[in-house]
Order: structure tokens, then sequence, then C-alpha cells
């Protein structure tokens, strides 16, 4: 009788047991669902992790851009000279002006500042902070390092966590600080196929950039 409820208690402890690894599992298994980043289009020629967001200095230099969807403004960063030079020169210039977003995924980025001139590339500045955050603009560039010019995009994910490798490849050289609204309406606005790239990017109404002007 004795060895029979020594048996019962022993199985009822393995019974034990085996639920609580049983639970173990599951839960580790749903976090590792839940943490699953989604897939973004990050082809080569166009624009990991902690969820810091990237630095904005309030002496930092800011651009106003008017579009036909409305304002949007960006404050630089201020360590990221070479990058906020580059932009800045191409804004005083006033080649930015009458460009539109060419290319746009909801849930991923707005992209523009195809210009008609021609720019030197510049070398990348990725830093130790350098996160593409929402709402956060970074240089958009070839596969190859340094080849970034005019063309930039505007983050409206958090592109660094759900790409590795974004992060180390394109510089974050600003903010968006207002305009998001603007931002998101331009990211969800209809869009067709591409007929060059095969990508579904190309609205169908393209937002013009009316004018780029530094904010003094």
């Amino acid at each position: 009788m004795a060895n029979k409820k020594m048996q019962k208690k022993k199985s009822n402890r393995q019974s034990i047991i085996i639920g609580v690894i049983a639970l173990i599992i599951i839960v580790i298994g749903a976090y590792a669902v839940i943490r699953q980043p989604g897939s973004q289009n990050t082809n080569s020629t166009n624009p990991t992790a902690a969820s810091t967001t990237s630095p904005v200095n309030s002496n930092g230099t800011k651009v106003l851009f008017q579009t036909t969807a409305g304002n949007i403004t960006i404050q630089l960063r201020t360590d990221k000279p070479i990058t906020t030079a580059n932009f800045i020169n191409i804004v005083q210039k006033g080649w930015y002006d009458g460009t539109i977003f060419h290319r746009v995924i909801a849930g991923f980025m707005i992209q523009g500042g195809a210009i008609s001139q021609t720019t030197p590339s510049i070398s990348d500045e990725i830093g130790t902070n350098n996160r593409n955050t929402p709402y956060t603009i970074a240089m958009a560039k070839t596969n190859q390092p340094n080849s970034a010019t005019s063309e930039f995009f505007i983050n409206v994910a958090d592109n660094g966590a759900n790409s590795p490798g974004f992060d180390s490849t394109y510089t974050v050289f600003g903010t968006v600080i207002s305009g998001q609204s603007v931002v998101d309406a331009i990211a969800n606005a209809p869009v067709t196929t591409n007929q060059q790239t095969g990508e579904n990017s190309q609205p169908v109404n393209p937002v013009t950039l009316i004018k780029a002007s530094i904010i003094t």
C-alpha cells in the first residue's frame, strides 16, 4: 500500500513538472511569434537593434518642405555634418523644388529628392547612434558604400528593427518635428506597380515638394 502511495505521488509530481515545462514552451513560442519582424522591401537602389530614437539637437538647422499634401518640418542633426551640409546645399540651391515623392511604401517609407542636377556622392555617416525610427529622414543610396547623392527617404516604421543591417547602411540625419500626419498621408496614398522595378510603390497621384527652404 505504501509503495502505491509513493508511486502515485511520484506520478503527480512528474505530471506537474511536465505541465510546467509545457507552459514554458508555449510562452516562449508565443513571445517568438510576437517578436518576429515584419518583412520590408529594401532593394539596393533606394533606401538594428535597440529601439532608441535618433537624437535631435535643438541647435540643428530646420528645413521646411511645402508639399501639395501639406507642410513638413525637419530638424537636422548636428552630428552628421557631411550629410546635413549636402542636404542644406541642395535646399538652398532650390534643386528639390518641384520634385516628387516618387517611391512610396505604406508601413515602410516615402522617398523623394530625385533631382535633375548631378551631384557628387558623399561619405556615409553611420556613427554610434544611427536609428531609422519612425519619422526620421535618411539618405537613399545604391548597394555601394558612400554612394548617397540627393535622394532621401522618411521612415514611417522602425525599419532598423524590422530589417537587420538597415541602420548600418543608411545615414539618418534628421527628424520630422512637425507634419507627421502629412508624412502618413503620403505613405498611405494609392500606388501602382513601377514598370521598371516591378515594385508596387509608384504613387498614382504623386505628391510634389513645391518648395524646400531653411527656417531661420
